[in-house]
């Protein structure tokens, strides 16, 4: 599995990878690559629904070391 982290946007995960719920239950994204919201706008959390573009997110596609 890879998780890139898009400057200004969503982290793109590919791979093989299991999203759960805090309380254990799976998430099936229906798909082997998917995008996480990281702005915490996107109404269909935990995925990516591209709000962040147009409420001007802004975040590094690294972390400041």
């Amino acid at each position: 599995m890879t998780i890139t982290p898009y400057e200004d946007g969503p982290l793109l995960v590919r791979g093989r990878f299991e999203i759960c719920s805090q309380d254990g239950v799976v998430i099936d994204p229906g798909r082997d690559t998917v995008a996480l919201c990281r702005c915490g706008l996107s109404a269909v959390k935990p995925f990516c629904d591209g709000t962040h573009k147009v409420r001007g997110f802004r975040a590094p596609s690294r972390g400041n070391r």
